[in-house]
């Protein structure tokens, strides 16, 4: 959250009394940058005058001053100790005015008396006031953060900035910026739940700016990237890839700071990413791609979803296991002995009854894979579901045909006992006896 001042953030006149409610919020805003502005003014102690410097502003007017002495009258200025100065004009107390100065006219002037005395050297430096920093703030735990920047306008000009933050309520408190590491500060021994403002003020010889940001810790939250990535290959499963890590070592190793992370591969020659979540240190990827070369990485964040996802972590590479390196570890171990090492005599006999007594090599069996019987398992429960269904619909057709057939059956069986009457009526008796 910045500190703004908003163009609504108007001082109430007395119509507006009853509407001060509104007005607090904007005050609240106005005040905090009014605190924030005197801490920086109390910061800056430092004065950008220099002896012998002139500060100028790209695309302004430069008045250049000569301090005459003795009453001495300026005849020349000189550029660089060139007397040629076609873009300057001497005004009448001898200073040097030049107009919408462009960055190709810094450098040296000087100003001569009539008998060529030196009075005055001047060095003109342009560029441009300091714009917004923009700065954002990162906490790697709960107990510390940092706050980085840089700049918004390249100024061409010395430039320096004051850090300083303030706790809730509290009186602000200097940011210590480290030598080591530019543009950015620390602060040690956070507070989880507190609301902190950061103040950057940005300064130069032409002016000041500042940003302010209001956050806090666990909303900053950022966690290094994990370590020591590795990935290994899963003998006898040609698509299982075994990944682990560890905690980032910054990270404080308490019960209740837990973290999460993902998991994202892919094989070397493919583009897309697959990503897995989990609260582990391990995984086990088994979609991966037979005898592929993969990549690996694995990012972390806090296990309650507060603040962002760290970095990813660096690149790990791994191959899934494959039937070629069963027979390179094979072909090891049936290396010939070393030719240096001479054999020994064995006598005919004994060599006979060492080739009949001599056992088969045994044969490597593939261990049970628990995840391959639970994919059966489920495959075979899914055909049985699929066959019951099928047989419940064929019962079902089979019963409605069954019905149908026999109401048909039914009413042509009134019909013929109906025509047979009909006929036994028309006969004579002798025949119907």
């Amino acid at each position: 959250m910045e500190c703004v001042i908003s163009p609504s953030c108007r001082v109430p006149s007395s119509r507006q009394i009853v509407e001060m409610s509104s007005f607090a919020p904007c005050l609240s805003r106005v005040i905090c940058l009014l605190a924030v502005a005197a801490v920086s003014r109390s910061l800056s102690a430092h004065t950008w005058e220099e002896e012998g410097v002139t500060y100028g502003r790209i695309g302004d007017n430069v008045t250049l001053k000569c301090d005459s002495r003795n009453d001495s009258s300026v005849t020349e200025w000189r550029y660089n100790g060139s007397p040629h100065v076609p873009w300057g004009l001497l005004t009448n107390p001898g200073d040097l005015h030049l107009p919408n100065v462009a960055h190709s006219v810094m450098g040296n002037y000087t100003c001569h008396s009539q008998s060529g005395e030196l009075l005055r050297s001047v060095l003109l430096k342009l560029g441009y006031p300091p714009g917004i920093p923009s700065v954002t703030c990162r906490a790697s735990d709960y107990h510390n953060f940092s706050c980085y920047w840089k700049p918004s306008v390249d100024t061409m000009l010395p430039t320096r900035y004051i850090t300083s933050y303030r706790e809730d309520r509290n009186s602000p408190e200097i940011c210590l910026q480290d030598p080591i590491y530019p543009n950015m500060c620390a602060v040690r021994h956070s507070k989880l739940w507190t609301s902190y403002q950061m103040n950057i003020t940005e300064e130069n010889p032409l002016g000041s700016t500042f940003r302010i940001l209001e956050f806090t810790v666990h909303s900053i939250v950022k966690p290094d990237p994990p370590e020591i990535l590795s990935a290994d290959a899963i003998p006898f499963a040609p698509r299982r890839l075994l990944v682990t890590w560890t905690y980032p070592s910054t990270w404080p190793q308490e019960p209740h700071f837990k973290l999460k992370f993902r998991l994202q591969y892919r094989p070397v020659l493919h583009m897309y990413w697959s990503m897995v979540e989990t609260a582990n240190l391990s995984d086990i990827i088994t979609d991966a791609f037979i005898g592929a070369e993969h990549i690996l990485q694995v990012s972390a964040r806090d296990f309650l979803d507060a603040g962002n996802w760290s970095d990813w972590s660096v690149e790990a590479r791994a191959t899934p296991w494959t039937m070629s390196a069963l027979e390179d570890s094979n072909t090891t171990t049936k290396e010939d002995p070393d030719p240096h090492i001479q054999e020994s005599f064995v006598p005919d006999s004994e060599l006979s009854n060492k080739t009949t007594t001599e056992e088969p090599e045994p044969q490597v069996q593939e261990p049970f894979d628990q995840n391959d019987s639970v994919e059966k398992v489920v495959i075979l429960i899914s055909l049985g579901i699929f066959g019951f269904v099928v047989l419940v619909l064929f019962l079902i057709f089979g019963a409605l045909i069954w019905v149908r057939v026999g109401r048909t059956v039914k009413d042509s069986g009134i019909k013929m006992n109906f025509l047979s009457a009909i006929h036994l009526k028309t006969l004579p008796k002798s025949q119907i006896l």
